[in-house]
């Protein structure tokens, strides 16, 4: 399996960064790490490799990047606002600086399809939900999409934007809804074993079927933890099976 580390200034994050790339060909995969900001968290714990069988044929080319959840939402060090406004850079990064890299390494435009698992699966639905329009996908597994969980009673006019389950029901604006309601490769995962909340994925996929939005909910069973191992096993299928 192929595997690049490029470094590259980022002037949203206002910091030097390392974007991973997997493989040479295929759909985008946009990859966020789970528990920490790292973009070779998914490398670290298998799941990479629990994929590479569809990268090595290039069906896919992933595009692990980093976080910024230590720097925003998981420090308690920083104010409720500073916290609020390291998401608005970071959805900056993603738009600006993100998707024209690669776009830049695939040659040119290609469907991207955001990924990810525990607060990678938030900011994947995040990503795709906010801009339907760039991004053709999307994998949410075990996921929490009310930022209510991560700012702890703070709720400024950016938090609202980035807490799926507000905006979402609020969502008329024609336009938006177009893009979404003709995409049909969104997907939302969860186990239902320990540490896992599956109500966090039926309450979302609740909202979206009242939008008329096309999405996919899978509910595995109590032997699926909120775990690598589960998502190993969640990826692979739904990236072998739907695309």
């Amino acid at each position: 399996m192929q595997k690049e580390i490029h470094s590259q200034w980022s002037s949203h994050l206002e910091k030097d960064i390392e974007i991973a790339v997997y493989g040479r060909y295929g759909y985008a995969i946009l990859l966020f790490p789970a528990f920490t900001d790292e973009e070779l968290e998914c490398e670290k714990f298998g799941l990479l490799e629990s994929i590479s069988p569809g990268i090595k044929k290039g069906k896919f080319k992933v595009f692990a990047i980093p976080g910024v959840n230590f720097e925003s939402w998981l420090n308690d060090k920083k104010s409720p606002q500073d916290k609020s406004y390291r998401q608005f850079q970071y959805n900056n990064f993603i738009i600006e600086e993100m998707v024209p890299f690669i776009f830049g390494e695939c040659g040119g435009p290609v469907p991207i399809i955001t990924c990810g698992a525990s607060l990678g699966a938030y900011h994947a639905a995040n990503t795709y939900f906010r801009r339907p329009d760039i991004f053709y996908g999307m994998i949410a597994m075990s996921g929490t999409y009310n930022i209510d969980h991560l700012a702890h009673g703070y709720f400024d006019d950016n938090c609202y934007f980035n807490s799926p389950v507000h905006y979402l029901p609020n969502l008329t604006d024609s336009y938006w809804l177009s893009f979404l309601a003709n995409k049909k490769h969104c997907y939302i995962l969860s186990g239902s074993g320990e540490n896992e909340f599956p109500e966090n994925s039926t309450h979302i996929s609740g909202i979206l079927k009242s939008k008329g939005i096309p999405h996919e909910l899978d509910i595995w069973g109590p032997e699926w933890d909120h775990n690598w191992e589960t998502w190993k096993a969640m990826l692979p299928k739904y990236l072998d099976e739907k695309f």
